[in-house]
C-alpha cells in the first residue's frame, strides 16, 4: 500500500475545506485534502442560494417573539419544519441555542463574525481571479420580499440595525420591484434590495474550479474515510483508496459530519443540524430572473442558476442521516409558480443537505487543545459558502504563526469546555 505525505491534511473539500486548503498552500503549506466523495461540492456546499453574503451582519438565530415560537412550535410556518417524534434528539440542542440567542449573546456572535463577513466577498474575488471563472460570480445583490406590513416593518427595524454597521441597501415599492424583476407576480408591502452580495449560479462548480486551482498549484485531491483517522508517530494518518496518508497536522472540515471524528477523539462539541431541501426548475417562456429573491412571508428563496431556476427552502430540524422528507419543498411549489413563471422540475427528485451549526450561530476555528497538530474549521451555519475562504485565511494565519485578521477567540473550541 502506498504511503503518501504531507505538511498538512484536510479532511472535506467544500467550500470550508477548499479555502483552508488554499490559504495554507498560498503560505508554503504541502497539503493534501481528503474527501469521501471523488469530486470537490458535492456535500453541503452544492445546495444552497448561491449568495456571497457580505452583508449579512446579524447571524440565524433563535426568535424571542413568543408568537413566532409557537408558530414554529406548531409547524405553522413555512420556514421551520420538524416531526414530533424527532423532537427528543434536538431538544436539548434547541434549549443551547435558545439561550445563546439572547440579545446580549447574539450581538456577541454578530460582533463575532463581523470581520469575517466583511472579508468574505474580498477572499472570493481573489480567488475567483485565480481560478479564471470570473463568470461564476454575479453582482446584482439580492431582493427581500415582504407580502404584509407587520413582516415588512419587522424587516425595515433589523436593516436600520445593520445600516449601524455599514450595510446599504434600498426599499422598494411595487412599482421598484417591478423594474428590478418584470417576471414577479403578486402584491407586496414592500422590498429590501441589497447591491452587495455577490451571487454564484454553480455553487458546486465554484468548490471544483477552487479544487482544480489547488491542483494546478501542486496540491492532491483523494478519496478516504476521515473516520480511520488515527494519531501516528509523527503526526496524523488517514486511509485513502491507494494506502494511506500521513502529515504532521490535519485540518477537520468535514460540515455536519464533522462529529465522526471529534466525538471519537473525545471533543464534546454540540454540533446541531438544520437540513434543507432545493429543486431546480425550469423558467416559462422567456420570463428571467435577475437576481435571488426571497420570499420572506413564504420563507423559500428563488436562485437563477445555471441548472435553472433554484427554489429553496427553510429549516427542517432532523436527524442529518434520516430519509429525506421534502415537504417544504411540495408545499412552496405551488406558492414560487405564483411568485414566478416556473415550468416543469429539471432534478427528477429535491436535493436534500445539512447545515452544520453551534448553538452561537459561529463556527468552531482553531486548534484542538488536547491532540497536538489537530485543527477544527466546521459549523459555519448558513454562511459556509460565504464564509470559507475568509475562515481558511484566518486558520492559515493561526497555523502558520501569522497575525490574524480577526480576533480568533470567540471561535475557540474551548467556549464548550
Amino acid at each position: 500500500m502506498a504511503e503518501l505525505r504531507a505538511e498538512v491534511l484536510v479532511l472535506g473539500a467544500g467550500m470550508v475545506g477548499v479555502g483552508a486548503a488554499l490559504h495554507l498552500q498560498s503560505r508554503g503549506r504541502d497539503v493534501i485534502m481528503v474527501d469521501r466523495q471523488e469530486l470537490a461540492g458535492e456535500g453541503t456546499s452544492f445546495g444552497n442560494a448561491g449568495i456571497i453574503e457580505c452583508a449579512s451582519v446579524f447571524p440565524y438565530m433563535f426568535p424571542r417573539d413568543f408568537g413566532e415560537i409557537l408558530r414554529y412550535a406548531l409547524n405553522r410556518a413555512p420556514q421551520v419544519r420538524y416531526r414530533l417524534r424527532d423532537l427528543p434528539t434536538f431538544a436539548p440542542w434547541l434549549l443551547r441555542y435558545f439561550r445563546a440567542s439572547s440579545p446580549k449573546r447574539a450581538l456577541h456572535s454578530a460582533m463575532a463574525e463581523l470581520p469575517l463577513i466583511r472579508r468574505s466577498l474580498v477572499e472570493h474575488e481573489a480567488l475567483i481571479r485565480e481560478a479564471g471563472v470570473p463568470e461564476l460570480l454575479q453582482r446584482n445583490g439580492w431582493l427581500k420580499l415582504y407580502r404584509s406590513e407587520p413582516t415588512l416593518k419587522a424587516a425595515l427595524r433589523d436593516f436600520e440595525r445593520a445600516r449601524q454597521y455599514g450595510v446599504e441597501g434600498d426599499i422598494l415599492d411595487n412599482a421598484a420591484i417591478r423594474l428590478r424583476e418584470p417576471h414577479l407576480s403578486g402584491d407586496f408591502a414592500g422590498a429590501i434590495h441589497l447591491p452587495a452580495p455577490a451571487f454564484v449560479p454553480d455553487p458546486g462548480g465554484l468548490v471544483k474550479a477552487y479544487v482544480a486551482l489547488f491542483r494546478r498549484k501542486g496540491g492532491r485531491f483523494l478519496a478516504g474515510d476521515a473516520r480511520t483517522l488515527e494519531q501516528a508517530s509523527r503526526g496524523w494518518r488517514v486511509s485513502i483508496e491507494q494506502g494511506a496518508v500521513n502529515a504532521r497536522e490535519v485540518v477537520v472540515a468535514l460540515g455536519p459530519w464533522s462529529d465522526l471524528v471529534f466525538e471519537r477523539l473525545g471533543y464534546p462539541i454540540p454540533l446541531g443540524i438544520k437540513r434543507g431541501y432545493h429543486l431546480h426548475l425550469a423558467a416559462r417562456g422567456n420570463a428571467v430572473l435577475n437576481r435571488p429573491v426571497l420570499d420572506a412571508d413564504q420563507g423559500f428563496v428563488l436562485a437563477p442558476m445555471n441548472r435553472g431556476i433554484r427554489l429553496t427552502t427553510g429549516v427542517e430540524f432532523a436527524p442529518r442521516d434520516a430519509p429525506p422528507r421534502p415537504v417544504q419543498i411540495e408545499r412552496a411549489l405551488p406558492k414560487a409558480h405564483g411568485l414566478f413563471p416556473l415550468g416543469e422540475a429539471v432534478d427528477a427528485r429535491p436535493w436534500m443537505g445539512a447545515r452544520p451549526c453551534l448553538p452561537d450561530m459561529l463556527p468552531v476555528i482553531g486548534r484542538a487543545p488536547r491532540h497536538d497538530g489537530l485543527w477544527f474549521d466546521f459549523g459555519h451555519q448558513h454562511h459556509g459558502l460565504t464564509l470559507g475562504p475568509a475562515t481558511g485565511r484566518l486558520l492559515a494565519e493561526m497555523m502558520t504563526g501569522k497575525e490574524p485578521f480577526a480576533d480568533p477567540a470567540p471561535f475557540a473550541v474551548e467556549r464548550f469546555g
